[in-house]
């Protein structure tokens, strides 16, 4: 009998509904390939603060502000794309990231990773595979 893959956390769901939109800030998936493009793309998408530093430290703290201000849902479409051009241990950095600040926030953290049904098993794995530890140990935040 083999061993499950990691379910996703609450604050994460994949979703391969494209009909339907839920509500939340919309963050396009193309616009996320690399980390420098993830972090412009939900600068402009959250309107976060001039003293955001555009790394995975400021991004936290960024988030966390938010959350002191109410709930706030991410909805990233064509989410294959997040950080696809980048090692993935990126992916699970910025997962990471995502569980702490959902963890630690005043109010709740909701990410949607929205896809076409047909690429969603790809997102799943690579997802899994982030969350399973199996992507090795996170590169340094230099940039």
């Amino acid at each position: 009998m083999g061993v499950a893959p990691p379910q996703p956390p609450a604050w994460l769901t994949l979703d391969g509904q494209a009909a339907s939109a839920p509500a939340g800030v919309p963050v396009p998936g193309p616009a996320t390939r690399t980390r420098a493009a993830l972090h412009e793309t939900l600068a402009d998408a959250l309107a976060l603060p001039s003293w955001y530093g555009h790394n995975w430290d400021a991004l936290a703290d960024a988030l966390a502000d938010r959350l002191d201000t109410g709930p706030l849902t991410l909805v990233v479409t064509d989410a294959a794309n997040l950080l696809a051009d980048e090692p993935p241990a990126q992916l699970g950095t910025l997962l990471d990231v995502l569980g702490a600040v959902a963890a630690g926030g005043h109010e709740t953290l909701r990410v949607v990773l929205r896809e076409q049904p047909e690429r969603l098993p790809a997102l799943r794995a690579r997802i899994a595979a982030a969350l399973g530890g199996h992507v090795g140990a996170p590169p340094s935040d230099a940039t």
